[in-house]
Parts: C-alpha cells; sequence; structure tokens
C-alpha cells in the first residue's frame, strides 16, 4: 500500500473509532475509554486531519470555523447571525479593502474614516443574552446561525458577569465575545488537548458545568449582536462602555485612520504576539462609525465593514513525492504536490496546491523537488518555488493530462470573451454527473453547509455512500436505505436516527437555497438570490429548458452574459433537468422574502448615472429591502427610472417615450418617508 493511501486509511479508521466512541458517550452514556485514551485519539486526528483538504468529518475535535451544535446540547438559533470575517494578508489587500467600502459608499478616494483594530484572538465565539441586566442565556457559535444553548458552562466562567448593575445598561442586549485559556495555564491541560483553542472548545462541551468550572477558561469581550435601543455612535465608544460595565476587553485595541499606520500597527503588534498571554492569529478591522457599518451591511456571509489582517505566512522546505490531479465539481483540474509530511506553523502539511498547469510550467516543478512550501492563516499551503540546487538528473518534466483522470474525457481551456484570453484553468469537457469525480464533488456540494446543510452527511461520508453505491445523484439522499448504513462500521441506529432527522430538517429550504446547491458554474449565493427573486417561485424555475426564453434573465441587474451561458449548459443537460424536478418532489422550496409589506412591494427600479452621496450598490440595497427590484432595461414593467450625475441619455429618452416616472435620490428618499 501506497504512503498516501496508507495515511488516508488511518485517518479513516480513526474517524470511524471517534464515531463510535462519541455514540457512546453523547449518545448512551457509555464511555469504553478513559479520558486519557479519548484524547489521545482526538490528538492523532487532529495531526492527520489537515494533511488533506478534504479531510473534514462533523465528529472532527477542531473546526476551523466555530463548531456544529452536538446531540447534548438544545440548539438555538442567533437573532443576529455570528458570520465569518474576510482575510487580508498585505497592504495591497488592504488597500482594496478599503476601495470597496469607498466605492459602496460613493465617497472620494482621499476620504478617511477610522477603524477600531482589535486582536483577532484564537479561541471559540460565545454570544450572551442579558435581559433586564441578567444573563439569560449563552450559545456557542455553532455554525453562525444556530448554536447549542451552554449557558451553565458560560457561568462558571468568572469574566462573565452574571448580572450587570448599571443604569446605562441595555435592558436587551447580546454582548459577544471570545473564550480561551491563557497560554500558561495551558501547559497543565497539554497532556489532554492538542492547543489552547481545542482545550476551550473541549471544556465548554462538557455536559456538567462542574467540570467544565475546573478549567481556567477566560472571556474578552468585543461586539454586540442584538441590541434593542443602541445610541452608540461607534465601535471603539461601545468598547469602553463594556469595559465599565464589568466586561473583559482586549488592553491592546486602538483606533488607527491611515492605512500606512494600520500596516504599521500590524507590523509592530506581529512582532509581540508571541509575548501575550493568549493566543493571536491576527488583527481586526472593523469601520468605527456605526452608522456606516449598518450602511454597508454584509455580503455572502461577510460584512462589508470588517476584515481579519492575519499575521504573515509560516514557510517549510519539503520533497514533492507526487503530484496527483483533483477535479472539482465544475470539472476544474487542480495539480495538488503530495509532500513528504512537514510542520508549518504548527500545522502537519503534506498537501500543497500547485494551482495549475501554467503554473507548473511557470515555476518548473517536478515530482522529487525539493520545494519551499508557504501557508498563511486558513489558507491552502502552496508551493512557492523549487530548490534548484537540490534537483536530481532524473527528473522529468511534468505533462498536465490531456484527458479527465475520472472519465477520459478531453480537457479544455474556457476562452474568457471578456479578457479575450484562455483561461488558466483546465476543465474536464463531461456535463452533468457523467463524471464520477465531478458528480461526488457535486453532491458533497449540496449538503454543504451554506446549501441544504445536511449535518452527519459530510464529504468523508459521501464518498463512503458513493464507494457502496447508495448514491449516484442528490435526490438519491432522500431514499437512503437507513437499514443498510445503519450495518456499516462506525454506524448505530442513533447516528441513522440523527442523520435521518437531518435530512427530514432540510427538505424545508428557499429558492435561493436550491439554486445555489445545484451548483451552477457562475451561480455563487448572491447570484442565486437574484434568479430567486426574478422568478419568484419553484414552479417558473422547473420551466426552464433547453427551449426556455433566457431574454427574460437579460433584465436582471447583476446577472451578466457568463451567468445566462452557464445556465443554459445546465439545462441543457437531460441529467440535470431530471435532479431539478425528483428534488423538487422531495423538498419543500419556498421564496425568500426578506420584507413582504416593504413601501416598494411589486415595484420595479432601474438606476443610471451617479447618485450624490450614494453609490449604486447602496441604493440597490436600500430598494430592495423595502420590497422593490431592480432590473437593467428600459420596458413597460418599470415603475422608475432613478436618475443620476451623466445618465445614459438612451436609457432616459426611452422612459420618457412610454411614460415611466423619473426620479432622482431625493425623491427615492420621500418615497421611504
Amino acid at each position: 500500500m501506497s504512503g498516501n493511501k496508507s495515511i488516508n486509511k488511518l485517518y479513516i479508521d480513526k474517524i470511524k473509532k471517534l464515531k463510535k466512541h462519541n455514540e457512546l458517550y453523547y449518545s448512551k452514556d457509555k464511555p469504553q475509554l478513559t479520558d486519557k485514551e479519548y484524547d489521545e485519539l482526538k490528538l492523532s486526528i487532529l495531526e492527520l486531519e489537515k494533511k488533506y483538504d478534504y479531510l473534514t468529518d462533523p465528529n472532527s475535535p477542531s473546526k476551523s470555523v466555530g463548531f456544529k451544535p452536538s446531540k447534548i446540547f438544545k440548539k438555538q438559533k442567533h437573532k443576529v447571525p455570528m458570520l465569518s470575517l474576510s482575510n487580508i494578508f498585505d497592504k495591497e489587500d488592504l488597500i482594496n479593502f478599503e476601495k470597496k467600502i469607498k466605492n459602496y459608499l460613493n465617497l472620494k478616494s482621499n476620504e478617511k474614516f477610522e477603524y477600531s483594530v482589535e486582536p483577532k484572538i484564537d479561541g471559540i465565539s460565545a454570544s450572551l443574552t442579558y435581559k433586564n441586566g441578567n444573563l439569560e442565556s449563552g450559545v456557542s457559535r455553532g455554525d453562525g446561525y444556530e448554536g447549542e444553548l451552554i449557558t451553565e458552562n458560560l457561568k462558571t466562567i468568572n469574566d462573565i458577569p452574571k448580572k450587570v448593575h448599571f443604569k446605562n445598561f441595555p435592558k436587551n442586549i447580546e454582548i459577544r465575545g471570545e473564550v480561551y485559556i491563557k497560554k500558561g495555564d495551558f501547559e497543565n491541560l497539554k497532556h489532554k488537548f492538542a492547543n489552547p483553542r481545542n482545550a476551550a472548545s473541549g471544556s465548554l462541551r462538557q455536559k456538567d458545568s462542574s467540570e467544565t468550572k475546573k478549567i481556567p477558561l477566560k472571556f474578552i469581550a468585543y461586539t454586540f449582536g442584538l441590541f434593542e435601543n443602541n445610541n452608540f455612535i461607534n465601535q471603539s465608544e461601545f468598547l469602553k462602555s463594556l469595559k465599565e460595565w464589568g466586561f473583559k476587553t482586549s488592553k491592546h485595541n486602538s483606533v488607527i485612520s491611515k492605512v500606512d499606520d494600520l500596516i504599521k500597527n500590524h507590523e509592530s503588534f506581529e512582532k509581540k504576539r508571541y509575548e501575550l498571554e493568549y493566543d493571536v492569529d491576527g488583527l481586526v478591522y472593523k469601520i468605527n462609525d456605526l452608522k456606516l457599518q449598518t450602511r454597508l451591511g454584509f455580503i455572502g456571509n461577510a460584512p462589508r465593514w470588517a476584515a481579519a489582517h492575519k499575521f504573515s505566512a509560516a514557510s517549510s522546505f519539503s520533497k514533492i513525492l507526487n503530484i496527483e490531479i483533483q477535479i472539482g465539481r465544475t470539472g476544474a483540474l487542480t495539480p495538488v504536490a503530495k509532500v513528504e509530511p512537514v510542520n508549518i506553523g504548527g500545522v502537519v502539511v503534506s498537501n500543497a496546491t500547485l494551482h495549475n498547469e501554467d503554473e507548473i510550467n511557470k515555476k518548473d516543478i517536478r515530482i522529487g523537488d525539493i520545494v519551499k512550501i508557504e501557508r498563511a492563516g486558513d489558507v491552502i499551503p502552496h508551493v512557492v518555488s523549487v530548490d534548484l540546487s537540490k534537483r536530481t538528473n532524473n527528473t522529468l518534466k511534468y505533462k498536465f493530462p490531456n484527458k479527465c483522470p475520472s472519465c477520459g474525457s478531453k480537457v479544455e481551456k474556457e476562452y474568457n470573451k471578456l479578457t479575450k484570453k484562455y483561461d488558466a484553468v483546465k476543465r474536464c469537457s463531461s456535463e452533468g454527473f457523467s463524471c464520477e469525480k465531478i458528480a461526488i464533488e457535486k453532491i458533497k456540494h449540496f449538503v454543504s453547509k451554506d446549501a441544504l446543510n445536511i449535518d452527519g452527511l459530510g464529504k468523508r461520508v459521501v464518498e463512503k455512500f458513493w464507494e457502496k453505491n447508495f448514491i449516484r445523484y442528490p435526490q438519491d439522499i432522500f431514499n437512503l436505505d437507513f437499514k443498510k448504513i445503519e450495518n456499516l462500521e462506525g454506524w448505530g441506529a442513533q447516528s441513522v436516527l440523527n442523520l435521518k432527522y437531518s435530512i427530514d430538517k432540510c427538505k424545508n429550504i428557499t429558492l435561493q437555497k436550491f439554486i445555489f446547491s445545484l451548483g451552477i458554474r457562475h451561480i455563487g449565493q448572491e447570484n442565486a438570490k437574484l434568479i430567486a427573486r426574478h422568478l419568484n417561485k419553484i414552479e417558473n424555475f422547473i420551466k426552464i429548458d433547453k427551449n426556455y426564453d433566457f431574454s427574460s434573465f437579460e433584465n436582471i441587474d447583476g446577472i451578466g452574459e457568463i451567468q445566462i451561458s452557464s445556465i443554459k449548459k445546465f439545462f441543457l443537460i437531460k441529467e440535470n433537468l431530471k435532479v431539478v424536478k425528483d428534488l423538487s418532489k422531495f423538498l419543500n422550496i419556498k421564496t425568500e422574502v426578506t420584507n413582504e409589506n416593504g413601501k416598494f412591494k411589486n415595484l420595479n427600479f432601474m438606476i443610471t448615472g451617479k447618485l450624490e452621496n450614494m453609490s449604486r450598490a447602496e441604493a440597490k440595497s436600500i430598494i430592495e429591502k423595502n420590497s422593490g427590484r431592480i432590473v437593467s432595461s428600459v420596458n413597460k414593467k418599470l415603475n422608475f427610472l432613478l436618475v443620476g450625475d451623466k445618465p445614459t441619455t438612451k436609457k432616459v429618452n426611452q422612459a420618457t417615450e412610454i411614460g415611466i416616472k423619473i426620479i432622482t435620490k431625493n425623491d427615492l428618499i420621500k418615497l421611504l418617508n
């Protein structure tokens, strides 16, 4: 057995063993392992799970973003989602981050605003709800939308006030922060846990809060979730009040205005990060003005007004043992270097992406080469360069495959009409589910957190079910033979019941999420939302086929030629049509309406020209929040043409000819008020 297959088998066996003992411990209260044996098993998984970027499991002892709600705690939805942050790695990223903010707010390039700068503590996020000064509940981050109700465990932390007596303390507020363990305190626990973060996570998930109390957990507050009657002007003012109310805050919080000063502060802080009493992996930048935060809102699963500036990359040298081709759900062929395991920044790495064929040729990367591997934050490790002085004479230039390693179809580079260049990525020309690797990745995407979010049906489980011929299409998930699953190693009656519950729970889904779950190329969450709003209901989506009139899609503001072409290709495949129709029978697909009674309900708007002190994106957001719809062409269905400075004359003339009402930004505000 090759080294790589041996490592994979070892990982799978350990996960199966962990699943079995998790079920014995959490579901049946009949543990067979001692605490030491159980923790040693978890530690061994931690050392393996990041060697392959696709190795994840719902029962993994450590997760990169929060942790999924377990079966031993009640679940509670967050009133305001606890979303992730976009990452910044250098000055160029920071400049682009600020540029996007200014563009959205329609500010001049020389305009300045303040950032609240806060350390990014490497711990476990928690949200505390206070009503009339009393700590009513405490919830873990979970998946960002729903967490575990761990109130009693959080109450054991001395840093968390159980009652706040100050008169100016809000009557109803969620205080959010990070639970962590000091480096010094972790020394007494490192025989049990892999790192301080893992120790904090494990401690908070104890069934018995008296056991949690034995662990020296700390809490630092940094923001709010739900906040009734919020009169604060900026983030730094709120942080100051947190401290006055009795919450611990970071003494390293600061307010900085200029990009150059942010960079200097980051460089200075990175040098002293190891002197801190807790682990940090970067700095968080938040627009200090809370009104601007509200205007900026969110995009996808992250706020526009905040980002995490990660610390510099860690690197090391290793030998390339092999180059393997991974195939994604869109058919992209990604070369991955299998390297001799090497520790980079505390993480054992045995996988490094090579990006694409052009990258391999440019750096002349070959099997057997000694290469420099870099890892920055949570980014997948990648090969930076080859140490040519250590190259042997028998190495051969790597030849990228011209046929798909999975199905044998021709691989090709697509021509981009916008850039007038061929894409760097080669793709399998197979469509639908005829390519095994593409089909598996499509199903993985279908069950993923941002799609149907089926707990217990992780990537490894999908692969196992495929191997056993349980699934071939997404709809097969709803016809699984649970008796056969129960007989599989690592499964039992309780875990099968949990899976069945998760599958049943996911059947209620919005049209937006359903469209996204199909994994259509170029149709991400934002585009899926636009299409869902345009089609309104699943019946209209099911009607799409090769004879469909796609000209209506051209009127969706934000959907362009590339997206329309991709949708057409998807619906040309009979397999895809069957998948959509079959799934619609199993799922209860509803239209997601953010504000069905908004003042712009059933009204269509179009924007032309530059608006005063407001970007097109912000105007669009305001209209959509109030149930209005943005279209991209002038026709009789248009209700208002919103005109700014230097509008398109043709659009104004067309609107005038057919009697469309022309309004300005001030008129828009009057309509709202």
